[in-house]
């Protein structure tokens, strides 16, 4: 199984500043992935919190199961949870960054990922198509 995990406010996707992330919603996306991990014969666990901590459980539950990796979106958690860090630094599977806006272009403040040190790699920029890029990085890395 692949994790997708959605961190805080984007549940509101759509509606939270289309002109930054976009006007699909999360459900919209959740679908898009969903279709792409059916078509590769994947199954695919969501997940979407705005709680830290609900989050860094998931990613126990992760080291506890039979993940094979994550995608995942910090939101704003990317520029300083320490505990969402050291929670994927615990795993030793695919990790994918995921950001649907270019966090480098955007305040200064976003510039900073504590996540990215921990992870295979970060897709940034790239809007809705960053998730799938992900996802289909994730199970290239996986089946070879």
């Amino acid at each position: 199984m692949i994790l997708v995990i959605h961190g805080p406010n984007l549940n509101l996707l759509g509606v939270r500043e289309p002109d930054v992330y976009g006007a699909k919603t999360l459900d919209d996306i959740n679908n898009d992935l969903q279709q792409l991990a059916e078509q590769e014969g994947i199954e695919l666990g969501i997940f979407q919190s705005n709680s830290e901590g609900q989050i860094v459980d998931k990613i126990h539950d992760a080291f506890q199961k039979e993940v094979e990796a994550i995608v995942i979106n910090p939101a704003a958690y990317t520029h300083y949870s320490i505990a969402i860090r050291d929670a994927l630094a615990m795993l030793n599977i695919p990790i994918i960054e995921v950001h649907l806006s270019n966090i480098y272009k955007r305040e200064g403040f976003r510039h900073k990922s504590v996540i990215s040190p921990v992870v295979t790699g970060q897709i940034a920029g790239l809007g809705v198509d960053g998730y799938l890029l992900a996802l289909k990085q994730v199970i290239k890395i996986i089946n070879n």
